[in-house]
Order: structure tokens, then sequence, then C-alpha cells
């Protein structure tokens, strides 16, 4: 192929991704659409430029115009989660992690953590961000039937190891952590508690999940592209200060994690498109996650109904943007490929007893992109009807692919952000 077809070649992949997405139920827990007015920073002249530094204090020129942005991001970001400090560099969640850990604990000494196969994020494994640290990890016990850390347990575990950080991050979070508890252990000790709000950040920035940094977390991360609809990226937040010296130091040390500690240049374009997100969050954010959880809790229930094993049955199977299947031993992966098959985006997922997490026996659902194209309660029984022909009567996957994109024809608009000036906009026919 000459240039021309390569080029042609990549922009037809990206047609028929957009079309397929288009088509289809798009239950990613992690994933979610950009508004318009986002995109549109996504392809200024951001894209190209770099900002090494701070506001006011860059090794480049020519950034005045972004200072501006960042500054006003970092603004809306502390109202929004109604803080004090605020970092929107990180150029992804697991890079604010990266960051935190680099600023606040040296290898060689110990956090406390969820286990991977309790449903804790990679970057906080052995394999993640930690590993690359060098921490030595010590996991909290776990209580499967409340699909939580098992708060005595875990208070006991702080107070006997006496670690650097206490790490709280999960990659299935079906309900709030027990913060609270855990931050007055750490603090016992001396230790910092770390919250990891990545799937969670647009629900607690909503006010429907829990307030990490009032129930006392010393720092929280976050994804920007998650229940929080911003662009791939990730931030940090502290309700510290720095009115004392002790404050100060902590402070310091977070920023110095991020530049120059992981980031170089920081994908100034996101950076933009975070500022919109978080100003758009802070007019739409509450009603957004309210109908989010809401779309989650009658997906798990009518799933249940229906026969299917989903966690958290006691305490009402989730009060997030997660429902959590149990499918059988090493079925995950068969389901999330048939489900695919059929016009059905999920992952598969360990649960408590996995060992294999390339084998796993779960599937993981999310209602963020759902919600934010329009579905309500009602919408939830009927993909909860396409889980039954596909997982359980086993009927054809192109006759429920067709019936999917039958379904889907009615919500092609996104909701819950600013559309002046964008109407009639597709937001999968950019290409």
């Amino acid at each position: 192929m000459n240039w021309y077809d390569e080029v042609e070649y990549v922009r037809k992949q990206a047609q028929k991704n957009n079309e397929f997405f288009a088509n289809s139920l798009p239950m990613i827990a992690s994933e979610n659409v950009l508004s318009p007015l986002c995109r549109e920073m996504l392809i200024s002249d951001f894209h190209g430029r770099y900002a090494e530094g701070t506001p006011g204090n860059r090794y480049y020129e020519g950034c005045r115009f972004f200072d501006n942005v960042e500054e006003k991001a970092m603004e809306l970001a502390k109202k929004l989660f109604r803080c004090s400090y605020a970092d929107v560099r990180p150029t992804a969640g697991t890079t604010a992690n990266l960051a935190i850990l680099k600023a606040l604990i040296k290898p060689g000494e110990t956090a406390v953590v969820l286990d991977l196969s309790n449903g804790a994020h990679i970057s906080f494994g052995k394999w993640g961000a930690a590993g690359v640290r060098g921490i030595n990890l010590v996991s909290y016990p776990f209580n499967d039937d409340l699909m939580n850390i098992d708060i005595d347990g875990a208070v006991k575990l702080i107070k006997q190891v006496k670690p650097k950080l206490a790490l709280n991050g999960q990659s299935v979070f079906l309900f709030p952590s027990p913060i609270k508890e855990l931050a007055a252990a750490a603090h016992e000790v001396g230790a910092y508690l770390v919250y990891d709000a990545a799937h969670v950040l647009g629900l607690i920035a909503g006010k429907q999940f829990q307030d990490p940094l009032r129930e006392g977390a010393d720092v929280m991360s976050g994804s920007t592209h998650k229940t929080f609809p911003g662009p791939q990226g990730g931030m940090i937040v502290s309700d510290h200060k720095g009115d004392t010296e002790d404050d100060k130091s902590f402070l310091r040390k977070l920023g110095f994690g991020v530049f120059p500690g992981v980031t170089s240049s920081y994908h100034l374009h996101h950076v933009a498109a975070k500022a919109i997100a978080f100003a758009e969050h802070l007019e739409f954010g509450e009603a957004y996650a309210k109908q989010t959880i809401r779309n989650a809790q009658r997906l798990a229930h009518a799933l249940h109904e229906q026969g299917f094993n989903v966690f958290g049955e006691k305490l009402g199977f989730t009060k997030s943007h997660q429902v959590l299947l149990a499918i059988g031993p090493g079925k995950g992966k068969e389901a999330s490929k048939k489900l695919e098959d059929s016009g059905i985006v999920t992952n598969m997922n360990t649960i408590p007893g996995d060992t294999d997490p390339m084998n796993p026996s779960g599937l993981r659902l999310g209602t963020p992109e759902l919600t934010r194209i329009g579905m309500k309660e009602k919408e939830m029984d009927e993909v909860a009807g396409f889980f039954v022909r596909v997982l359980l009567k086993n009927e054809s996957t192109k006759k429920i692919r067709d019936d999917v994109k039958t379904f889907r024809k009615d919500y092609q608009e996104l909701h819950y952000c600013f559309k002046e000036g964008f109407r009639g906009y597709d937001y999968h026919k950019l290409i």
C-alpha cells in the first residue's frame, strides 16, 4: 500500500469503531464518552504544545494562555471536590497513583492494600505502580458477603504492621469503603490514607457515593474518564491546606511527585478538556451520578430476578455504577466474547476465589455510558433481557446483535453536558 492507502486504512478502522459502538451497548465500567465541548479542546492547538512546570513558572515560553486554562482547571476542581489543593497534571489515574507513591513512601516501606482478587486496581498491586516503587504490600482482610474490606480486621492490621500508607482503591467498587475507620487507625500510627477514586470520581463529585476527604482521606487520586465523563487522564486532590510546616511539606511532596516525578509535559489539550468537564459536572454531575447509580441498581435487580448470580445481594447489589456477576469457573472470558458478538461490550473480571486473572469467573458491568446516552431504569430491564438471551437461552448472537442495533437507534444523543452550538451533533460520526 502507498502512504495514502495506509492513511485510509487507519481512518477506516476509526470509522468502523465509531459504527460498532453506535450500534452496541457499551457497558465497560471504566469507559465514558466526551461532550462536544471537551472534544473541541482535544483538537485545539494545545495538543502539540509543551508546558513543563506550573503556571507562571515554566521551562518553555508560549504558555501564557495555557497557564490561564490550568489555573481555571484547578479552580474548578477545588470547587467541585470542595478542597484546597488540586493537581490536574497527571496523564492517567495510574500516573496519579504513582506520583502519590513517589511522594509519600520509600522503597521497602510498608503499605496496606486490598488484594487484587478482591477487586483492587493493579496500580496498587505488586505488578503495578506499587511494585515499581518497591513497596512491601500487606493485604487487608476482605468480607466476601459484603464485598468490602473487613473493618475490624483492617483496623487491627493497620495497628499491627504500622504502615507508611493505608491505600484504598478498587477496580470492582460496589460499595463505599470504611474510610472513617481506616483513616482513624492510619492516623493513630502516623500513616496517611490514600483514596483511589478512579472509578467513582464522578459519583463522589456528584455527591452520591461517599466523601473521602471529609471522612479522613489525606489525598485522593482519580481518573477523569470513567464515572467522571471527561478526557482520559488523572488528577490529585487534597484538603490539606498548607497552614502548618508539616502540611506545607506534604503538599510540596505531592507536587514534586507529579513533576518532575512522573510527568514531563502533560497533554495540555487534555487539561483543557478536563476544565470543561469540571464545569459541566458542576452543573450536571449530581443528576448524572444519581441516574448512573439508579441504573446500576435496577440492572442488578433485573439480572438477579432472571437467575444470574449477582454479588452484593445483602446490601442491594450495588451503590455505585458497577454490577458484578459470577458466571462460572473460568467462564468470564467466554461470556464476555459472546456478549461482544451480540453487540454488548463488557469485560471479564476476577471474583473472590479466582487465582488466574486471564481466566476469571466473573463479568463486570457498568452503566456510565448507557446513562450518558439517555437510558434510565426501564431500559435496564430491556438490557437485562439481552443478557438472558445471550447467556441463559443461548440464542443466535447475530439475531441479538440486530435487535440490539434496533434498540440502540433511539439513544444516540449525549446528555448531562453543554450542547449549545452543537445542535444535531453526532459524537459517533466525527470521521
